[in-house]
């Protein structure tokens, strides 16, 4: 007679299977979580690098345009103390006088004006320009062009290097009759925090009525 031994084998309890599932879920949304993660930093250092990338352009245009300073007097009659000349140094904004880098499609010489503000919706690190005249007294920056160097720039503060007394000084805002600064120190503010401060060294170009500072834009508030 012919017998038939039952099988050792034995399926899964339920209790098993949920444990398993249980462990499964958990190695899941522990992957998920970390993929999660990696994007999120990848997504924050494409950020980073972008509004880096877009800070360089930034301080290579002021450099060019801010670091070539046409010293012209102004066409009207000024104040006693007053600066005969066009630099106009506030400790959120400055307005010259520049020469505007061929590469942008212009050339010769320009207003310009640097300092916070909002273009076509868009608010950041607004420079305004306009064609210099030497027959108009005081540019209409209503008639200006703009364009946003740092989009969602927070806050910006300048300071003017005064080597006119016997310890250059740095100071808020630029009153000195006897012509534009030295140099300016730029700070920038964005949403994750400040940017490295920018020192643009004034060189007058040829034409000039009088001189300035001279030498290459410097990174981190500190002159070489």
């Amino acid at each position: 007679m012919t017998r038939f031994q039952k099988s050792g084998a034995a399926g899964f309890t339920l209790l098993e299977v949920l444990v398993v599932m249980s462990l499964l879920s958990l190695v899941m949304l522990g992957m998920g979580s970390a993929l999660r993660t990696t994007a999120q930093t990848g997504e924050r250092v494409d950020q980073r690098l972008m509004q880096a990338d877009e800070l360089r352009t930034a301080a290579s245009f002021i450099y060019s345009t801010l670091g070539r300073i046409s010293v012209k007097k102004i066409n009207a009659p000024v104040s006693a103390g007053e600066s005969p000349y066009f630099f106009v140094g506030q400790p959120d904004a400055v307005a010259w006088i520049g020469i505007m880098p061929a590469r942008y499609g212009a050339g010769g010489r320009y207003y310009f004006k640097l300092s916070l503000g909002e273009l076509d919706g868009k608010r950041g690190l607004v420079i305004h320009y306009l064609p210099w005249s030497d027959a108009s007294p005081l540019p209409d920056w209503t008639q200006a062009e703009g364009r946003v160097l740092v989009l969602g720039a927070t806050a910006f503060s300048l300071q003017y290097l005064d080597t006119n007394m016997d310890a250059p000084q740095w100071v808020s805002a630029w009153t000195s009759p006897e012509g534009p600064p030295d140099r300016v120190m730029l700070a920038l503010h964005g949403v994750e925090g400040p940017w490295p401060s920018l020192v643009v060294p004034l060189r007058p170009t040829p034409a000039s009525a009088t001189g300035a500072g001279s030498g290459g834009a410097v990174f981190g508030g500190s002159t070489p």
